[in-house]
């Protein structure tokens, strides 16, 4: 019998906890509604406002990146520190680059040939090297530090842009030739 009155005692409990779980949903729905006045010297009336938000994510601070005259003995490196800002509530982005060679590699071309050069990234500013971004794909989840999407206050950049060339890749170049390219870097929010 105790086995009994147990079970007895679950539908119950159950049964009740329904009913509290419908009213609640039925208050709430009220709450939202508008309340209209009512004719008088004066009449209140009251509404419901909601607002929400889509995840958003901005770049900034990018500045170009010229090796000009470089030594083709001394490998090529240059570091920018930049703004990347996501409003996920973890803050969280990745990063795709692509460049503007054949199937979106990193390349840079003179019109005859190409020569290859390498994207690394760095969640934190102020770094020389970082993880190597591969063409066309996304980056593991990285966190913003930002604050702001321009990073016009502290911090000023919240990441690493490393772009480098190495000295077998500058060895294949012709003198005297501009070899040039387009890096994309797509930021989508996490």
């Amino acid at each position: 019998m105790t086995l009994g009155g147990g079970t007895v005692r679950a539908v119950i409990s159950r049964s009740m906890m329904i009913g509290l779980l419908l009213a609640c949903e039925i208050s709430a729905s009220e709450a939202m509604a508008a309340n209209q006045g009512t004719l008088g010297a004066t009449s209140t009336g009251d509404i419901a406002i909601s607002a929400s938000i889509p995840s958003r994510a901005r770049i900034t601070g990018l500045s170009d990146v010229s090796f000009v005259n470089q030594d083709p003995s001394t490998a090529a490196s240059a570091a920018q520190d930049i703004c990347v800002w996501s409003n996920t509530a973890t803050k969280a982005y990745t990063i795709t680059a692509t460049g503007s060679g054949s199937g979106s590699a990193f390349t840079l071309s003179n019109g005859a040939g190409t020569v290859p050069y390498a994207v690394e990234w760095a969640a934190t500013s102020g770094q020389t090297s970082g993880s190597a971004l591969i063409a066309g794909t996304a980056s593991s989840p990285q966190a913003s530090g930002a604050v702001n999407q321009t990073c016009s206050s502290a911090p000023n950049a919240s990441a690493s842009l490393i772009v480098k060339m190495t000295t077998t890749d500058l060895g294949t170049m012709i003198a005297g030739s501009n070899y040039t390219g387009t890096l994309t870097l797509l930021v989508t929010p996490q």
